[in-house]
């Protein structure tokens, strides 16, 4: 699919027939670019549209370079995040001559804030790269939200695991929910960082392809703002994961807590029964002479002695504070 749309005013508007009219645009973004669209998009801007495969590169120079006076830009970026399936893509930018063009396999919540936001109110400056700029703006605002709402999660799950008031049977049964959810925080927070690293390296590139000679200075603000707030987010989801992986480790702790609470309630009762149980097996004997089996009051002093030899036990263990 090919969008794009025009410099009005200080704002951008939709252009309804874009692929008839890409020499006019400002900003041309490609969503899941079929074969045919890539090469029509090439013969008529005269650049190369990067495929899914080259997008999907790690390294540096396969991601941020100059072709043909073109800078091309690819960084990873979350989509989906209101749903358990988060999916982390590549997208590139590509800043050619008078225009920005966008290449992306997916759709992330920031292109379709992005157009409504330029739309409505000016963007300041209508070259690529403050259209550039205000994409970036958003992408990284919305990465914000992302880590604001993980932080309350995050938030909620300790509460969870450190509130005293629920019975061990219950947490029990909960710690299941807990580690499913820490585990996708876990998930959630390695994408964004994996995220917020492409940005950075996208951000110094950046600062060496825009040109001193910007028509508007407050390009070069933004992008010193961009790099602040991207660092910033790095070292909160960085905060994030520490807490994170703190709170595993201390429900891992409270399941040991708990087995090992049930592991002592049966060596207890193992201590318990076994002077009853040696008792018993004496006098369960068949031997033929045993002075007790002609006493009256064998039975009930047998039975006191069962009944005193497994509280005994019980008053040592509480005495000693173990139960």
């Amino acid at each position: 699919m090919i969008k794009s749309y025009a410099a009005e005013n200080g704002r951008l508007r939709s252009i309804e027939d874009g692929p008839e009219r890409l020499e006019t645009a400002a900003w041309i973004d490609l969503l899941s670019p079929t074969p045919e669209e890539e090469s029509f998009v090439e013969g008529k801007l005269k650049i190369n549209i990067p495929t899914r495969a080259e997008m999907e590169e790690i390294e540096v120079s396969s991601r941020l370079y100059l072709e043909d006076e073109a800078a091309f830009m690819t960084a990873t970026m979350l989509a989906h995040t209101d749903r358990d399936d988060v999916v982390i893509s590549p997208v590139t930018f590509v800043v050619a001559g008078p225009r920005l063009i966008t290449v992306r396999y997916d759709d992330p919540r920031a292109f379709q804030v992005f157009p409504q936001r330029a739309e409505k109110s000016a963007l300041g400056t209508t070259s690529p790269h403050g259209i550039l700029m205000g994409l970036l703006e958003t992408v990284v605002e919305r990465l914000a939200d992302i880590l604001e709402r993980a932080a309350r999660e995050i938030d909620g799950i300790s509460r969870n695991v450190f509130q005293p008031t629920v019975t061990a049977s219950k947490k029990s049964r909960d710690f299941q929910k807990v580690l499913e959810g820490i585990g996708r925080k876990g998930d959630l927070l390695s994408n964004i960082r994996d995220s917020l690293m492409t940005f950075e390296r996208l951000f110094a590139f950046l600062d060496q392809v825009v040109p001193k000679s910007e028509d508007d200075p407050a390009v070069r603000t933004r992008l010193g703002s961009l790099v602040h707030d991207g660092r910033f987010l790095t070292h909160y989801a960085d905060f994030l994961s520490q807490k994170n992986a703190f709170l595993l480790n201390a429900t891992l702790g409270m399941i040991n807590i708990e087995q090992n609470a049930i592991i002592k309630i049966f060596s207890v009762a193992a201590v318990v029964f076994l002077p009853p149980t040696l008792i018993a097996s004496v006098y369960g004997m068949n031997f033929e002479h045993m002075p007790e089996l002609d006493w009256l009051l064998g039975y009930p002093a047998a039975l006191v002695l069962l009944v005193v030899s497994a509280a005994l036990p019980l008053w040592f263990f509480k005495r000693r504070g173990w139960l």
